[in-house]
């Protein structure tokens, strides 16, 4: 009866808890602001100002102004932030048609789910179905009329499925018809409308799918080719004269609008069969213009053709590199554009000097037919693998951006004077892959690893030194001829016992005390290594090995930070391994019912119980979406499931990482294919922790000073600020009473004012979060009391909160308390947080908005937020902690604590003086006497600036200047500003006798 009672409390808990919702808690990201992978761009040639981007994974993106400037406008509308087709309607510009899923089918493609509409021009989106289509590698629009459109859907690109096809909508959308249909293996990549009669269709089939350890595309000739339809789709005939008869792969078309019986395709075929095709009677016969190795390079990946719009003549091939003929497809050469990998171009059909391309590194913009191009560094899009941070203050966030290079990034402003909005970013070594490991204690050490080799930057020379393990390029082999074997983004560990002692991993665990000088293997293979699995990869056609496809290796690794040598590792074939002696001995503790194959995506050792751990395992690369979580108490012995279809995590979220909190037992964070989620009872339920974050998915977690760090394959890094009262036992059982968190303690940087969207650097502050159980329209207010119970500041709700005081406020002009009001301070039911910016009060000024605002920050040490709700008020106290930074540079909290007097004498002295040149204004305005009046004002001229450029600083001007001096930066005071404010005392006390107000 007892154990019933506690399981009926701990589910009361539970459902409190999840009723919750965690909306004041939001995310922010800090970039990068440079371009990811976009498979996709289209234009409007009736708004020529205006494309459209679509990303691999940062959904819909918009620019109004030639590229300058790029919006997301998918967010909140798709399921999925893959996107591989946009078409806009040339009658209407206000008529989008997206097809999601890019068909790039790279191994960390994420699914599609369907088509979007919209008929506001991307304010507002409906899906339209076609849910099931996987991956859509074409969207057409009929020109006269926009209600009907085709999809041509590749399918899912990881196992077969029915839902491959050609699909048409006569009604915008509502109802779809499968009008052509090859095989469950076979989808098409493309298809293309007739110019002057749409119910003249051609679509490009492609029998393609991807597995962890090869890449197919292509098939016998009945399984893939070109099909014609010339009703609209109720008949097929497959175009044959001319094209290759064995073997064909992925194909992309293109017709002339300027000549429809003009036909091109880019065939992915054998040997010297592959390359550009043309027809001349609208697909009756071919000829093949061109073999040249770059038209079909990595088809799977690539393999689009555009023809200019006013020339059939001129063609355009999208791959690596970007080639273009003007002879009709015979020959061809190289276009400069900012990034390699290449994926669409669009060309406005009024001015074909117009244009948009797109490649792994954004979208790009031409006025001069690829002259020149706008830049990619204003997308915020980067996908990016995993993420790590450094010790410094503030700390920076580092990791991997695919198909470009590795990045460090500052968490916040790192300086307190440069712009807020200005992105600053450094290459640390290795590349594209990662990961990017600093090394603790010293963060001018970065450990990386590009695409399985090890090497080590200095940031201090800019030099990386690279110390691979075996010293062999491993590129292009089979992988069971390899010594080692690397996937491409090969783990890297650092012992939280050593920062000497680094771990990396093949398909053995190889561990380095010396920098990667010298190398001990110390494991045996520790992955399942089925021979069938260890296979060339690129099947039937084309051979593709760049290490995505290496099965069989090491894919995390961590060791516990409570028991030194005991290293769990997993691998991308679905093995689980442990040792508890540094190596010497491992065993294979994969749960058994685990299904095999899957991509450890994570190992979590618990930081409060030794025995305990956590994986994660991904299984989409085998068909398999559903998420697989973990939890063994007894070394791998025993493992419990932590993901059924009923505890709150979808079935097609695939896992990506699990962390646990390192202070609050129980409290776990899982980063999923579609977001994020947490919880608070070790896995036995889940709740959504999405909030602003854009859908995603969410490749790595890491919690560092009380932030959680997210790093995203589609949408660069976010950060959450503080999680402490997510850590607070109380958020489990919040009920009828007003409760306040605890505040994290939180360091006392200077910052620049809060910054824009990207990167988002905001200024520093305390988060206070608090929770109410009701809607309050005022009653709400939160006091700051400094140690020795001083008011230092108190903020309210709404204005009419402070009439009571308003006129102690104005009496008490130079004291030190400090009342205002903050609309945001919410007072709606829930959980509500708000930033203290660790000021206390200001000056006075004549404009109520501004007056007492911007004060000096307050000096370092313990502070009491005070929570008032209804009359009723409830403490927590924290700390405020020196910059680090400043200790080093010899500032000490006794000259913070001398500056800051004098900062309130100078601000005392201000606000007088800004008082009396107030009175004296409206004296002059009342005294009629001519005399009298020039006597005030020439006292008035005395301390206030003329109007017009440039006047000269009188007395109150140079008081704010003095000001301003003083709370730029920490410091002891200068002698000469000692000094100055003694003038200016004795010149405003001089000034005021002259005057009686």
């Amino acid at each position: 009866m007892k154990r019933l009672l506690l399981s009926t409390v701990f589910l009361f808990l539970g459902l409190t808890v999840f009723s919750q919702n965690f909306d004041a808690f939001q995310y922010r990201t800090i970039g990068p602001n440079r371009g990811g992978r976009v498979t996709t761009v289209t234009g409007t040639p009736m708004l020529p100002g205006t494309f459209y981007l679509g990303a691999s994974g940062a959904g819909v993106w918009k620019t109004d102004d030639y590229g300058t400037t790029w919006k997301n406008v998918s967010d909140g509308f798709f399921k999925t932030p893959s996107i591989g087709a946009i078409e806009v309607a040339q009658n209407d510009p206000n008529i989008v048609y997206v097809g999601t899923g890019s068909d790039g089918i790279r191994s960390n493609i994420i699914n599609g789910k369907g088509v979007y509409k919209s008929i506001d021009a991307g304010k507002t989106w409906t899906h339209i179905g076609l849910e099931n289509a996987g991956q859509i590698g074409a969207v057409e629009i009929d020109p006269t009329n926009s209600n009907i459109v085709w999809v041509a859907a590749i399918g899912n690109a990881f196992k077969p499925n029915e839902e491959r096809g050609i699909y048409k909508t006569m009604d915008g959308g509502n109802t779809w018809e499968k009008v052509l249909f090859v095989s469950n293996e076979t989808g098409f990549a493309d298809l293309e409308l007739l110019p002057g009669n749409p119910n003249v269709v051609y679509a490009a089939a492609w029998k393609a799918q991807r597995t962890p350890w090869t890449i197919i595309s292509g098939g016998d000739n009945k399984e893939g080719g070109i099909y014609k339809s010339v009703n609209g789709g109720k008949d097929w005939v497959k175009l044959e004269d001319g094209l290759p008869k064995g073997l064909i792969g992925k194909i992309d078309l293109a017709v002339s609008p300027t000549d429809s019986s003009i036909l091109y395709a880019v065939i992915e075929a054998p040997g010297k069969e592959g390359g550009v095709y043309k027809s001349v009677d609208q697909g009756k016969t071919f000829t093949q213009t061109s073999c040249n190795e770059g038209l079909v390079n990595r088809p799977f990946y690539y393999t689009n053709i555009e023809l200019d719009p006013t020339n059939p003549d001129i063609v355009y091939s999208n791959a690596n590199p970007l080639l273009k003929s003007v002879d009709g497809g015979k020959t061809w050469k190289r276009m400069s554009v900012p990034h390699g990998d290449n994926h669409d171009i669009w060309l406005n059909p009024n001015n074909p000097d117009l244009l948009i391309q797109c490649n792994d590194g954004g979208a790009n913009v031409s006025h001069n037919g690829g002259k020149t191009w706008s830049t990619q560094f204003n997308q915020p899009t980067a996908e990016i693998y995993q993420v790590a941070v450094d010790d410094q203050y503030p700390y920076w966030v580092y990791g991997a951006q695919q198909d470009n290079t590795t990045i460090a990034i500052p968490s916040s402003a790192p300086t307190a004077s440069g712009p807020q909005g200005t992105q600053i970013m450094m290459d640390v070594g290795g590349c594209e892959t990662g990961p990017a490991i600093p090394k603790p204690g010293d963060p001018n050490v970065v450990y990386n690893n590009c695409k399985g080799r090890f090497s080590v930057f200095n940031k201090l020379t800019g030099t990386d030194r690279e110390y691979s393990i075996g010293a062999s390029n491993i590129y292009g082999h089979n992988p069971k001829d390899l010594k080692y074997r690397f996937q491409r983004v090969a783990p890297i560990h650092v012992s939280p016992h050593d920062p000497n002692v680094v771990y990396m991993g093949s398909q053995y665990l190889h561990k380095t005390r010396n920098d990667g000088q010298i190398w001990e293997t110390i494991s045996p293979d520790l992955t399942a290594n089925e021979d069938d699995k260890q296979v060339i990869s690129g099947s039937p056609i084309t051979r593709d090995i760049t290490g995505e496809e290496y099965y069989s290796t090491l894919y995390s690794i961590r060791e516990s930070k409570i028991k030194e040598g005991l290293i769990w590792t997993g691998s991308n074939d679905g093995v689980i391994s442990v040792t508890q002696d540094g190596g010497q001995t491992w065993s294979d503790v994969t749960p058994k019912k685990l299904p095999n194959g899957g991509r450890v995506e994570s190992v979590e050792p618990s930081q409060f119980d030794p025995a305990k751990a956590y994986v994660a395992v991904d299984r989409h690369l085998l068909g398999d979406e559903k998420p697989y979580i973990y939890k063994t108490e007894d070394y791998g012995k025993n493992w419990t499931v932590l993901s059924t279809e009923a505890n709150g995590i979808p079935s097609d979220h695939t896992t990506r990482v699990l962390r646990e909190d390192p202070k609050t037992p129980g409290l776990l964070y899982l980063g999923t294919e579609y977001g994020m989620f947490i919880s608070f009872d070790d896995g036995k339920s889940w709740k959504s922790f999405q909030q602003n974050l854009p859908i995603t998915p969410i490749t790595d977690i890491i919690l560092h000073r009380g932030d959680l760090i997210l790093s995203t394959m589609g949408r660069g890094f976010w950060i959450l600020d503080d999680v402490s009262a997510i850590r607070d036992s109380k958020i489990t059982a919040l009920g009828e009473e007003p409760v306040l968190f605890k505040p994290e303690d939180t360091y006392r940087y200077r910052s620049p004012w809060g910054s824009g969207d990207f990167p988002n650097y905001p200024s520093t502050s305390v988060s206070i979060d608090y929770y109410l159980p009701q809607d309050y329209k005022n009653g709400v207010s939160i006091e700051i009391l400094d140690s020795d119970r001083n008011t230092v500041a108190t903020i309210v709700s709404d204005s009419t909160q402070l009439k009571s005081t308003k006129e102690s406020v104005e009496d008490m002009g130079l004291s030190m308390v400090f009342e205002y009001v903050d609309t945001k301070l919410e007072t709606k039911k829930g959980i509500n947080r708000f930033a203290w910016d660790l000021r206390q009060k200001g000056a006075w000024n004549s404009n109520k908005s501004r007056s007492y605002k911007n004060g000096p920050m307050v000096l370092p040490g313990t502070y009491t937020a005070k929570l008032t709700v209804d009359g009723k008020s409830t403490e927590q106290t924290f700390d405020i902690l020196m910059d680090p930074r400043l200790e080093r540079e010899g500032v000490s909290q006794e000259m913070i604590q001398e500056q800051l007097a004098l900062q309130n004498k100078v601000n005392d002295l201000l606000s007088e003086a800004r008082k009396f040149q107030d009175s004296l204004e409206k004296k002059i305005k009342e005294t009629k006497d001519k005399a009298e009046k020039e006597a005030l004002e020439n006292v008035l001229k005395s301390i206030k600036n003329d109007d017009g450029a440039y006047p000269q600083q009188m007395m109150v001007a140079q008081i704010s200047y003095l000001s301003n001096i003083l709370g730029g930066s920490d410091k002891k005071p200068g002698n000469e500003e000692v000094q100055r404010f003694k003038e200016l005392q004795q010149q405003f006390q001089a000034v005021k006798q002259k005057v009686n107000l």
